[in-house]
């Protein structure tokens, strides 16, 4: 019975907290359109950069195919290292070359160590399939 009770109580406590949030944000954007304006101009590169490391492994599925074929872990790492540097001039291209703040630093460094472990996986995949022939 407490159970239920809570589950009852924290959801209509959670739903008017939303509630509220919402009609704030709607407000201050509603004032403020010049940082709606910005919101939507940093998603857009956040978007772009994440379509563009996403994409790259997967266009350029023929290099591992040859870095597979070379057998050399040199080679691998080469092609890593280049899925790396292109995912980072990219990402500061589209930041126009400047970042600042520490946050920012940070959230920018864990895109690049989360890009490089999926061009890690996608590649490790691509080079599955194409030494097992499948």
């Amino acid at each position: 019975m407490w159970a239920a009770m809570g589950k009852f109580v924290g959801g209509k406590v959670l739903t008017a907290i939303l509630i509220v949030a919402t009609g704030a944000s709607l407000i201050w954007f509603w004032k403020h359109p010049e940082v709606l304006r910005a919101l939507w101009e940093n998603l857009k590169g956040v978007l772009a950069w994440l379509g563009f490391a996403i994409v790259l492994p997967w266009a350029t599925f023929f290099v591992p195919a040859k870095v597979v074929k070379l057998e050399s872990n040199r080679s691998a790492a080469a092609m890593l290292i280049g899925y790396l540097l292109a995912d980072v001039l990219v990402a500061f291209w589209l930041s126009e070359w400047s970042v600042a703040g520490t946050l920012t630093w940070v959230v920018l460094l864990l895109g690049f160590l989360t890009a490089g472990v999926y061009n890690f996986l996608v590649c490790d995949f691509v080079a599955e399939r194409v030494d097992g022939g499948v």
